[in-house]
C-alpha cells in the first residue's frame, strides 16, 4: 500500500534572533558547570512505568555517590510518590550535608502551598517554580495576555515567599525560575518576565537565585541556542547572586552540542539525566556530557570511574536498556572489529607499553594516544579484552592482539598473515564472532600440536 509523502510544507524553520556580533565561538570551555539531575523528575515522569520508592533511592544514592550535589527529586504536588519519597528524604535524614534537593512546582497557589509542606524540615532545598512563556503556550494552552502571564510568574514569587517564612523558616532555601519552552518565547519578553521575577525575590548574599531556561522541545540548531544563550547573558540584568542555567532536550538529536555550545555564550550550570532519560527523545545526557570534558583534560567534578555500575543502576531503576552505542558506557563503544582499525589499536597499545617501560612508570601515568579510542577503558572501569574481537572484518593485527593480549603469546610476523587467513575463514563459513579461546585453540592446532 502506497504512502502519501509527507509535506515539508506543514512545516516552518525556526527563525533565529539577530547576534552579528556573537563571541561564543572564540571562547574555550576551562572547567565543569554546576550540574543538577533531574533523573528523579523529568526522567521519572518520562518512565511507562515510574520508579517505585527502592528504585527511586537506588538512583539517589546512586547520584550521591558520583557527586552531584544538586538533584531534583520530585515533584510533589501533581504525585503522592512524590510527595512521599521527599517526604522520605527529609525525615530519614538521607540527604547529604553538600547536596541539595530541588522539587519543581508550577506558579499556582494552591501548588506551592503543597510543595513548600513537602518540604517542611529539609536542611537545604531549592524551590523551582516554573510557567510557559512560549506565544503558543500562552494562546493556545493557557489562553492569557503578555502580561496576564508575566504577572503570573511575579504572583507565584511572591506566594512562594510567603509560604517559605512560614513554612521554611530554618531551610537554607534557593529559589530557581523557569520560563518554560523559554526557546520558543520572544527574548525580550523572557528577558521581561525574568527581570520581574529577579525584581520580587532580590537575589543577594544568602538569597542565590537560579534562572533556568529550557529547551523545552528542541526546535532549532545549536548554533542558534547558543546565540539566544549570549544574547540573554548580555541583556538580563543580573550580578553574581543570579546562576545562569540551561535545561537542554534532545528532540533533534543534538542535546549535547546545544549544552556545550550554550556552555561557550554564557550559561554557568546544566540540567539533565544520565544516559539522556527524559521526555520523547529525552534530556541532554550528563554522562556524555561529563566525559567530554574529562577526554578534553577537563576535571567534570563526577565519578564515572565504574561506568558499568552507573549503568547498571540506571538500567534497573528506569527499566530501559542503555544502547549498545551509547557513548562512553555502551557495549561497544571501546571494541574494533575492522582489520585496520584493530592493526592501529595494537600499534597504539604497544607504543604505550613501550613508552610506559622506558620511562619507567605506569602505562596510566602517560597521556593517552591510541587511535580509535578517544578515552583509556581503564579509567572507566572497562578492561582491554573487550577492545578487539574478531570477526570477518577483522584482520591480522586483530588476531595478532587477541593472541597477546588474551593469552600471552606474540604470533610471529611471519605467521601473522597466514593464521589470520585460517580465523577468517572461520568466521566467513560460521557467519559470527569468533572467540577468544576459539582463536588459541586454533593457533595451538596449526603451530603446537606435535605430529
Amino acid at each position: 500500500m502506497q504512502r502519501a509523502q509527507i509535506s515539508a510544507d506543514r512545516y516552518k524553520q525556526f527563525i533565529p534572533l539577530s547576534l552579528p556580533d556573537r563571541s561564543w565561538p572564540d571562547q574555550r570551555l576551562s572547567a565543569a558547570p554546576r550540574w543538577l539531575s533531574t533523573d528523579l523528575r523529568d526522567g521519572n515522569q518520562s518512565l511507562a512505568v515510574p520508579m517505585d520508592p527502592e528504585r527511586k533511592l537506588a538512583m539517589f544514592e546512586l547520584l550521591v555517590r558520583m557527586g552531584y550535589k544538586e538533584i531534583e527529586v520530585g515533584f510533589p504536588v501533581a504525585s503522592r510518590d512524590d510527595h512521599a519519597f521527599v517526604r522520605m528524604l527529609i525525615e530519614q535524614e538521607r540527604i547529604p550535608e553538600d547536596v541539595w534537593i530541588t522539587v519543581l512546582v508550577p506558579a499556582k497557589d494552591e501548588a506551592i502551598r503543597q510543595s513548600m509542606q513537602s518540604l517542611r524540615g529539609a536542611p537545604r532545598a531549592t524551590f523551582h517554580l516554573y510557567n510557559a512563556t512560549a506565544p503558543v503556550f500562552r494562546q493556545v494552552v493557557f489562553k492569557m495576555s503578555r502580561d496576564e502571564c508575566k504577572d503570573m510568574a511575579v504572583r507565584g514569587t511572591h506566594v512562594m515567599m510567603k509560604f517559605a517564612e512560614r513554612t521554611l523558616a530554618d531551610c537554607d532555601l534557593r529559589f530557581q525560575y523557569s520560563p518554560e519552552v523559554f526557546n520558543e518565547t520572544e527574548p525580550d519578553f523572557a528577558v521581561e518576565v525574568c527581570e520581574s521575577v529577579m525584581d520580587a525575590w532580590e537575589p543577594g548574599p544568602g538569597r542565590e537565585m537560579i534562572l533556568n531556561f529550557p529547551t523545552t522541545v528542541e526546535r532549532s540548531q545549536p548554533h542558534v541556542f547558543a546565540d539566544q544563550i549570549e544574547w540573554l547573558d548580555r541583556n538580563l540584568r543580573r550580578g553574581e547572586h543570579v546562576c545562569l542555567s540551561i535545561h537542554p532536550h534532545n528532540d533533534r538529536g543534538t542535546g549535547v552540542a546545544a549544552t556545550e555550545l550554550g556552555l561557550l555564550a554564557g550559561a554557568e550550570r546544566v540540567e539533565g539525566c544520565l544516559f539522556g532519560n527524559g521526555e520523547r527523545a529525552g534530556n541532554v545526557c550528563l554522562v556524555t556530557l561529563g566525559m567530554n570534558l574529562l577526554t578534553a583534560g577537563i576535571d567534570p567534578g563526577i565519578d564515572f570511574s565504574d561506568i558499568d555500575e552507573v549503568r547498571q543502576v540506571a538500567e534497573h531503576c528506569t527499566g530501559m536498556p542503555v544502547h549498545a552505542r551509547h557513548p562512553y558506557a555502551g557495549d561497544l563503544v571501546y571494541t574494533a572489529f575492522s582489520g585496520s582499525h584493530q592493526d592501529a589499536i595494537k600499534k597504539g597499545m604497544d607504543a604505550l607499553s613501550r613508552e610506559a617501560g622506558e620511562a619507567g612508570v605506569p602505562e596510566g601515568d602517560l597521556p593517552w594516544r591510541v587511535p580509535y579510542l578517544p578515552l583509556d577503558p581503564n579509567d572507566v572501569g572497562r578492561s582491554y579484552e573487550a577492545m578487539v574481537r574478531i570477526n570477518s572484518q577483522s584482520g591480522k593485527g586483530g588476531v595478532a592482539y587477541v593472541m597477546s593480549a588474551h593469552h600471552g603469546v606474540d604470533v610471529p610476523v611471519a605467521d601473522r598473515r597466514e593464521f589470520a587467513d585460517v580465523i577468517q575463514s572461520m568466521a566467513d563459513a560460521e557467519g559470527g564472532e569468533i572467540t577468544s579461546d576459539r582463536i588459541a585453540a586454533a593457533f595451538t592446532s596449526m603451530y603446537r600440536e606435535t605430529p
